[in-house]
């Protein structure tokens, strides 16, 4: 009998999966002491913790009364739902934690059905219920009507549940009884989730994830399903396709604590990472040499949504990035496709064009921040979503959307949401706080989250994750207002921009330099306005009759990069330097822009 768990945590966003796994951390006595560890050990990206949210799957063990725990974090957003189909294949059992209050969301749903598809057995985890408005006892009938509604079998609506609160650190069976430590919980894994079977035979591996090293290149991650792995071995790399193609394995890593130790061999059921394995792609099965018997590849969502990326061709283009030609976009986006399953990369063979397929606006804008961060400098259209032609009829994905708002808002929500063709399915009042339930087309979410945050006055807590294709709805109306836009480059100046702020908002600060063709403000009509922000004021020395008045400028506008993405019309670019996010026209002279609305 090995003494391993392999366990997934997976919840909703911002249910505490992260912090769970510290407090695990802590509890098997990874660090001294002393040592202060910090929080969100796990997120160790920069872009994970300042969005507070983890973006990539990760590994790490801890040793607990003789056993190895391996444990997994994932990520709780359904547009990284690639990273957790990949990595559920490494458990056997998965940790479900659900929030005290809320109950189940979305994308509870969403990796709650993932995980009973592939049989594995769940631990429910209540959390926060520390919170003053809990109700653990209604939230564990929920999770239950929840899994059977998924179809899970009678041995896993058997499920344990544990009660607490893992930011302050404690873990019991009954919620009332608060203990002092999350030992209970480290108990009931070693319990009731089962031991990886020890299967014998000829060695068989399914790579679902990948690490990098500078001095190695690129090292496979997964977990061994049958045999033994042995350092040096000689194996077969078995592509998606059935080819295959003789490897050696140079170096064999487990995984103990947040680091990786070498080992000699690994047997079935332990997670491992292979060095010296060339040319492999996630999904792909490494076989014994002579007798290659590949698993079957994990299968992944296909994406929902397009954007185009193209180099930067403004007047400002070099003057921030390190990384500007068409070369360094395109070796960039080959080099995330290894990694990233849910994406799709398509290149225009005359032009310096890319389509880029993802599973949503938010998954495609990590992407971008990214390379931003590393120093490149690109152009991207608006996001498009990807229609498909079933039966002969067009279809349009269509999505769940879970809107937590108080009540005295919800009027103004619900009317917004019918515009853009949604359909609700339920609404829930709890306390002072209604939950609408909506099916509404992905067209019609791009651009939602800014107009539901402002008519609740930043209350809303708003989710969604991929449904189904079905019938196209309709056209849905996009911002009618224009664009301002600026008539020549040069400096923007507030004695320009005060004589215009009738005319609408602004992006831009005084002081800013500008481009002709760059958008710089959204017009209070319809139609696009263009206008001169560069006019400085003339001084003489003739003494003005009139009192010079002081400009008072509304504060502009500053977009994030998600914003921006929904905000452009289908004829302007965001252009995205390390440095600055500008809204331009693909069109950047006046002329122009005219010709090619009559074509």
């Amino acid at each position: 009998m090995q003494k391993i768990r392999n366990i997934a945590i997976i919840a909703h966003v911002d249910h505490g999966k992260t912090t769970l796994v510290d407090k695990m951390l802590l509890a098997g006595h990874l660090f001294r002491d002393n040592e202060n560890a910090g929080e969100l050990i796990m997120d160790n990206n920069d872009l994970e913790r300042e969005r507070g949210i983890t973006i990539l799957a990760k590994n790490v063990s801890i040793d607990y009364n003789g056993y190895k725990i391996n444990i997994i974090d994932t990520p709780g957003h359904a547009d990284f739902g690639g990273e957790v189909e990949r990595v559920l294949n490494m458990a056997d059992g998965v940790l479900l934690l659900v929030d005290a209050f809320e109950g189940p969301m979305p994308q509870t749903r969403f990796v709650l059905q993932k995980a009973l598809q592939l049989g594995l057995k769940p631990i429910v985890v209540i959390n926060k219920v520390d919170k003053p408005n809990c109700r653990p006892d209604e939230v564990h009938e929920m999770v239950f009507d929840l899994m059977f509604n998924l179809d899970a079998t009678e041995e896993q609506l058997d499920f344990h549940t544990i009660y607490g609160s893992a930011k302050n650190n404690w873990m019991s069976e009954d919620w009332k009884n608060e203990t002092n430590n999350i030992l209970p919980l480290l108990d009931a894994i070693i319990e009731h989730i089962p031991a990886p079977e020890l299967i014998e035979g000829t060695p068989q591996m399914l790579i679902t994830s990948l690490d990098y090293s500078n001095y190695v290149g690129r090292i496979a991650v997964g977990r061994v399903h049958r045999g033994t792995l042995r350092e040096g071995m000689d194996v077969s790399l078995v592509k998606r396709d059935g080819t295959a193609k003789k490897a050696k394995i140079k170096e064999l890593h487990t995984f103990t604590g947040l680091g990786r130790t070498k080992a000699t061999e690994v047997s079935s059921g332990d997670i491992c990472a292979l060095v010296g394995i060339e040319g492999f792609e996630i999904g792909d099965s490494i076989c014994d040499l002579l007798n290659p018997e590949p698993l079957k590849p994990i299968a992944i969502d296909e994406p929902t949504m397009s954007m185009v990326f193209t180099i930067n061709n403004s007047p400002f283009f070099g003057k921030e990035g390190k990384f500007v030609t068409s070369r360094h976009i395109h070796d960039r986006l080959i080099k995330e496709l290894d990694k990233n399953l849910a994406l799709r990369v398509e290149k225009d063979i005359d032009s310096d064009i890319w389509n880029v397929y993802g599973r949503g606006v938010l998954h495609l804008s990590v992407l971008i921040e990214t390379m931003r961060r590393e120093g490149y400098e690109l152009q991207v259209g608006q996001p498009q979503v990807i229609f498909k032609e079933i039966d002969g009829k067009r279809c349009e994905p269509v999505e769940q959307l879970t809107i937590n708002l108080p009540e005295d808002c919800s009027g103004k929500i619900i009317e917004m949401v019918a515009m853009r063709k949604g359909e609700m399915l339920s609404m829930e009042v709890v306390n002072d706080r209604v939950q609408l339930e909506f099916q509404i087309p992905s067209r019609g979410i791009i651009g939602l989250r800014n107009n539901v945050l402002t008519a609740s006055a930043g209350e809303a807590i708003m989710s969604h994750r991929f449904l189904e294709y079905q019938p196209y709805k309709g056209d849905i109306e996009k911002r009618t207002n224009g664009s301002i836009i600026a008539m020549e480059g040069g400096t923007a100046y507030a004695y320009a921009i005060d004589k215009l702020q009738d005319r609408g908002r602004f992006f831009i600060f005084p002081q800013e330099e500008v481009y002709a063709g760059q958008v710089v403000g959204e017009s209070a009509k319809e139609g696009d306005m263009v206008v001169n922000v560069t006019k400085s004021k003339k001084l003489t020395n003739m003494r003005a009759s009139g009192a010079d008045d002081k400009a008072r400028l509304i504060p502009p506008i500053v977009f994030s990069l998600e914003e921006a993405l929904e905000y452009i019309k289908e004829d302007e670019y965001v252009e995205i330097t390390p440095q600055n996010i500008r809204l331009r026209k693909i069109y950047l002279d006046e002329n122009e822009r005219k010709r090619m609305t009559k074509k």
